[in-house]
């Protein structure tokens, strides 16, 4: 009945960190990798090992090379549509939130009884770089993802955690512009901030349902503030 345990061969464990990086947003689209050299002295491997890592997810399309700049983590634009909706469909902001919240209430629920402390590490870390970029009057919008995709990487769900990064991919960097509202405005900011400080006491306190009305209360509130904004705009256009 037992079979015979195979050791991981090293660019497994090189592929495994990088993917996980991305998984968690620590790499976010757009980010440029460190060169092969750079990447074997800083991991302590041989170039080919780090060659065949990268070989394996480009192979996955997580990351690109670009001829004389290097090698970056899958940006998708505008056009492009990570769920495969069809071409002709117009993508609502509402729509998506809308699944954004049966996504990530499921998710935090999971990440709730599954987290590790590294990945409440992770997400701590992601808050406090979030406050440290508006303090210093940029977006924390990256942060902000990070700190989702944290939630999903803590899941242990592979399922989940692909879905997600597709489902970010368009929300954030498909129709960014749109959510960039969120961040102009310091009451917004600060209802918003602690919105993910209650979702990840939830998650420390391993209480999943405290968790998931944590959630859902934190993504129904941009919800609202987005039909608002969209409604406001509209009574711009026809006073």
């Amino acid at each position: 009945m037992l079979t015979p345990i195979k050791p991981k061969r090293i660019s497994d464990l090189v592929f495994e960190q990088l993917r996980d990086l991305i998984f968690k947003g620590r790499l976010g689209p757009g980010r440029r990798l460190l060169t092969e050299r750079e990447l074997a002295e800083s991991l302590g491997v041989s170039r080919p090992t780090v060659r065949e890592a990268i070989n394996r997810l480009v192979t996955l399309g997580l990351i690109e090379h670009r001829q004389g700049q290097g090698t970056f983590v899958v940006c998708p634009s505008s056009e492009q549509n990570p769920l495969g909706m069809p071409p002709d469909e117009k993508l609502s902001l509402s729509d998506l939130l809308e699944v954004r919240l049966g996504l990530e209430c499921n998710a935090v629920t999971m990440a709730a009884r599954r987290a590790t402390e590294e990945d409440m590490r992770d997400m701590e870390k992601c808050l406090r770089e979030m406050s440290a970029r508006i303090e210093a009057g940029e977006l924390g919008s990256s942060a902000d993802v990070s700190f989702h995709m944290a939630i999903a990487y803590a899941t242990k769900n592979m399922v989940q955690i692909h879905i997600m990064k597709n489902f970010y991919d368009l929300l954030f960097y498909g129709i960014k512009s749109n959510l960039q509202y969120l961040y102009t405005e310091p009451s917004t900011l600060e209802i918003i901030t602690r919105q993910h400080h209650n979702i990840l006491q939830a998650i420390r306190e391993r209480d999943s349902d405290l968790a998931s009305i944590a959630m859902r209360s934190h993504i129904g509130f941009v919800l609202e503030f987005m039909k608002e904004r969209s409604a406001n705009r509209a009574e711009s256009k026809n006073p």
